[in-house]
């Protein structure tokens, strides 16, 4: 089923019927001067408001103008904001003895949090929150996670020799994984998926 341009969708329903990329959804909020930031669910959102009429704005932020650190000694108590928390080795040794994992390495909720804490100014979080985010003991700002799934799907499906067969094997790869998404199946590429939806997919795309 080939995708029409999006200004040629009727309604949300349509829409729904193909699948968006999340930069593909960027593109379209900011071509309709919508609210182009946010998770991939939250573009999906404002896309909803607009086929039912509303129009969800970019939001006008002011800048924030964060302060020089005032903080040396680092200690679970330490804002954020205070010491001038960065991703560099200084903050890595401390969470390091922390967790005592020798090879410790900030995870994805750790990096958006701390991107979201610096943005809004808030000095009220601090290390010992950032090492909660870490251990999964408390959520403040979390990574779309659907992005790395998407991009490790599609490296297996295209290491997988079978699917040569295909003469779009990104189109393809997204045909099997839109059925793969919108099910409870582990959201992992497997060659057992590809021979179950073989038909499917040839369905909805070409092969050679």
């Amino acid at each position: 089923m080939k995708r029409p341009e999006f200004d040629d969708i009727k309604d949300y329903a349509e829409f729904c019927k193909y699948y968006w990329y999340r930069d593909e959804l960027i593109k379209i909020c900011k071509a309709h001067g919508l609210k182009a930031t946010g998770s991939k669910i939250e573009l999906n959102k404002v896309v909803e408001a607009y086929f039912s009429g509303e129009n969800i704005l970019p939001e006008k932020k002011k800048p924030i103008k964060l302060r020089k650190p005032t903080v040396t000694e680092l200690t679970l108590n330490t804002g954020l904001i205070a010491c001038g928390f960065t991703f560099g080795n200084r903050f890595r040794d401390f969470f390091k003895q922390q967790t005592g994992e020798e090879n410790f390495k900030f995870n994805v909720d750790m990096v958006q949090t701390a991107k979201v804490v610096k943005e809004s100014g808030d000095e009220s979080f601090t290390l010992g929150d950032l090492l909660d985010i870490y251990n999964g003991k408390k959520t403040y700002a979390t990574y779309d996670k659907s992005a790395l799934q998407w991009n490790k799907f599609v490296k297996d499906f295209c290491e997988d020799e079978k699917t040569k067969i295909f003469s779009e094997r990104l189109k393809a790869a997204a045909a099997l994984w839109k059925i793969v998404r919108e099910s409870d199946m582990k959201k992992e590429y497997s060659h057992d998926l590809l021979e179950k939806y073989r038909d499917t997919i040839v369905r909805n795309t070409s092969v050679i």
